[in-house]
């Protein structure tokens, strides 16, 4: 099952995220999961407000995958609660932790 992960990034490096997700991409594939890299580091077009732009491509990334694994904390996350609503909606495996 391809699946990818939602996590509060708001405040964070690219670094602190990636440390973050380390452990449970580990535990997700020893499970058998395929886990996309749902980590954009490219540079958000001049005329767009990045965290819409970032959601867009969030919401991109879940037309793709099977699931979503939220991350502790995605409840306070406006992103993760969207996508939550999107995964939801289309009827996507959800597992929150």
């Amino acid at each position: 099952m391809k699946i990818m992960i939602s996590q509060p990034m708001n405040g964070k490096t690219t670094e602190q995220i990636k440390k973050e997700r380390a452990e449970l991409v580990k535990e997700l594939e020893s499970q058998g999961y395929e886990v996309i890299d749902t980590i954009f580091a490219e540079e958000t077009p001049k005329d767009c407000d990045t965290s819409i732009y970032y959601l867009s491509k969030s919401i991109e990334a879940i037309g793709k995958v099977d699931g979503l694994v939220f991350m502790k904390g995605w409840e306070q996350a406006r992103g993760c609660r969207i996508e939550n609503q999107v995964a939801l909606a289309y009827g996507k495996f959800i597992k929150l932790l």
